[in-house]
């Protein structure tokens, strides 16, 4: 089967994840997109895909123009995806794109996030709702990654389709062993370490690190790692660099997480941005990450994240800021390593994607196609 895979961000390593697991499930992915970059990584240079324009972070009005553009005069998407079975689209504004050349095709919509304009009032707000609402009922299917997505969004929106949870679980090379970190690792010795990976968006994450690192007095370190949003915080490595107890190593790649987390005692899995929106409502990379590689993710108890772990009987889970940093300067390495032994309990189908979840995913859209 070959599927016709519109993306918001062709250099985002979740596209990539989501393209592999397509792939090793048995499909061929034919590949359009925007780029958050003028030039896109190799992983996915080498699967020639459709390059629809440079999009820029936190500029939903951009890419929605740019999305507008593409859906009336860009007759290669057409072209791309003309043998393919079904078109899948990433996010709202390339649903826009793939609903104008689908078809009769099955058109299924991936959605990862919910933007805050489809939640608010006002008049920009109430245009992008309409757009969804118009949207939506043409989907023959809708992947989401949290059941609180459902719970919380589309439950009250005009969707007619079946919905199906694919958590953001870490996938694996089918043919490389599971990491080394999986199993029982020794004492760890010297200052407790914190990591902040992914999408470093969050203002508030950024100055509760660094007020937490600077309480501590060198008994906390932490390690910042990721791509900084331009928009939201443009000093960051700045002032991580800056922060005696701090370090940012930049971007990195799947093939750097076990030697990222390793470095690690807790990932901090807290997301302030857009609080009480999309933040309360996702499960994130971090959290499937962290637990492979065997680090403890730090979570509020009233938001996903920490429910998840709540019912696996996991993680450091807090009520609030306040609770957070008093917990963590309080917290000794025996209490580090108890928490780390409970995250290592958890089965590891619980946190990373193998061959045979590939397939049924592939199984799942394949059958969306028959009559």
């Amino acid at each position: 089967m070959q599927i016709g895979y519109c993306v918001h961000d062709l250099n985002d390593a979740a596209v990539l994840r989501r393209v592999r697991m397509l792939e090793i499930g048995g499909a061929r992915v034919a590949l359009a997109g925007f780029a958050r970059d003028a030039a896109l990584r190799p992983e996915i240079e080498e699967r020639t895909p459709l390059h629809l324009g440079v999009s820029r972070d936190a500029a939903f009005l951009q890419r929605a123009g740019l999305a507008a553009k593409n859906a009336v005069f860009n007759t290669e998407i057409k072209d791309r995806f003309a043998d393919c079975e079904i078109v899948m689209a990433r996010n709202l504004e390339q649903l826009a794109i793939a609903a104008r050349i689908t078809g009769e095709r099955p058109l299924v919509y991936e959605c990862l996030d919910i933007h805050r304009l489809l939640v608010e009032d006002g008049l920009a707000a109430r245009l992008v709702q309409q757009l969804e609402g118009a949207l939506l009922p043409r989907c023959a299917a809708l992947l989401t990654s949290s059941p609180a997505f459902l719970r919380n969004h589309f439950d009250h929106r005009p969707l007619q389709a079946p919905t199906y949870v694919i958590e953001n679980k870490l996938l694996l090379d089918p043919q490389d062993p599971a990491p080394a970190a999986l199993e029982t690792q020794t004492a760890r010795e010297g200052p407790i370490t914190i990591g902040w990976f992914g999408m470093l968006r969050c203002k508030r994450t950024l100055a509760f690190l660094e007020e937490l690192a600077t309480a501590a007095e060198g008994r906390i370190e932490v390690l910042v790692a990721g791509k900084p949003s331009p928009a939201e915080v443009p000093d960051l490595a700045q002032r991580v660099g800056a922060h005696p107890h701090m370090t940012f190593h930049g971007s990195y790649t799947y093939n750097d997480l076990l030697e990222l987390y390793g470095r690690c005692d807790f990932a901090w899995s807290v997301d302030w941005f857009e609080e009480g929106l999309n933040s309360q409502w996702l499960l994130p990379n971090r959290l499937y990450e962290a637990i492979t590689y065997g680090c403890v993710p730090i979570a509020m108890r009233d938001v996903e994240v920490g429910k998840w772990l709540k019912r696996e009987g996991a993680g450091l889970i807090v009520e609030d800021a306040d609770d957070a940093k008093a917990t963590l300067l309080a917290m000794t390495r025996s209490q580090a390593a108890q928490l780390r032994a409970q995250a290592q309990d958890i089965d590891t189908s619980k946190t990373t994607a193998d061959t045979a979840e590939c397939e049924r995913l592939v199984a799942l859209l394949a059958e969306l196609t028959r009559p």
